[in-house]
């Protein structure tokens, strides 16, 4: 776990008369790396997902005022179509293509080609459907707890993506810590390196 890997920088916390200035900045690093993570992650998914919830809702509770379920009755069977792009069948449930008439919400007949749930057609047979206001077809209202459950994912989301964001922050941060340590090592040995091992060098 990501969590996990930050706290391997917490043991830089002990002291230790070898501690280097940078091994205590590595610790700290990794201390707010986990508060990020354990604390600042999920309260940002559980904010993404109520804000998500309230929007779902809003437009559940919108869809379920301007779409209504009629009555369509087969006028006939059609020949099958290549291929369906039928808001309320996209599903791939199986289906026939039919004529069928209703009457839409504000009172105007409707007759068209629709694709019908109907394994094996007859004239008169009937099925409902849902539309706009003019009759028009359109998918099924979403429900409330299929919008319930994409605000749960879009929160779960967004807490994983921040929590990797810094992780990524944390290593990203390390890495360059890192390079500036050898960059500082190089410079020390470029300047005892010409002396070492000559006699009273270390004098």
């Amino acid at each position: 776990m990501r969590a996990v890997r930050a706290v391997s920088g917490l043991w830089r916390w002990r002291r230790n008369p070898l501690r280097r200035p940078t091994d205590l900045a590595e610790a700290w690093l990794a201390l707010t790396a986990l508060l990020l993570v354990t604390l600042a992650a999920p309260l940002i998914g559980a904010l993404t997902g109520s804000a998500a919830h309230a929007s779902l809702q809003r437009s559940v509770r919108a869809q379920q005022q301007s779409r209504h379920l009629v009555t369509a009755t087969v006028v006939r069977e059609l020949d099958p179509a290549p291929a369906t792009t039928d808001p309320e069948l996209l599903g791939g449930d199986p289906s026939s293509r039919v004529l069928a008439r209703w009457t839409a919400p504000d009172g105007s007949g409707r007759r068209e080609a629709v694709q019908a749930r109907l394994p094996d057609p007859r004239p008169g047979d009937t099925f409902r459907i849902w539309t706009d206001g003019r009759g028009d077809r359109v998918a099924r209202p979403l429900e409330p707890g299929a919008a319930t459950a994409h605000a749960v994912l879009a929160g779960a989301g967004a807490a994983l993506l921040a929590a990797g964001v810094f992780e990524a922050g944390r290593r990203l941060l390390l890495r360059r810590m890192l390079r500036g340590r050898y960059a500082r090592w190089d410079r020390e040995w470029g300047r005892v390196g010409p002396d070492w091992g000559r006699a009273g060098a270390d004098s």
